[in-house]
């Protein structure tokens, strides 16, 4: 036999409330996790900020100026492209 349709929104409902309920728990494990982080790990993530810090300033100068130039360049060649126009 079929169900009655206010007995199927029940039970819909009642497993959307499921749902939710496993969800919220889900979120909450997870925030727990998150909250016991050590603080050694993130100390390692600031050494690993100030090497990455350390890496960007040992950018090749040179290879920065070429790439200045070259965009230089470029825009050049669109803005004479666009008087044409």
């Amino acid at each position: 036999m079929e169900q009655s349709q206010p007995q199927q929104r029940r039970v819909a409902d009642q497993v959307f409330q499921e749902s939710l309920d496993q969800l919220e728990d889900i979120l909450q494990e997870s925030s727990i996790e998150d909250e016991e982080i050590p603080q050694a790990q993130l100390h390692t993530n600031s050494l690993s900020e100030v090497e990455l810090d350390q890496d960007l300033t040992n950018i090749d100068l040179a290879a920065l100026e070429d790439a200045v130039a070259d965009i230089e360049q470029y825009l050049e060649e669109i803005t004479k492209t666009e008087e044409k126009f």
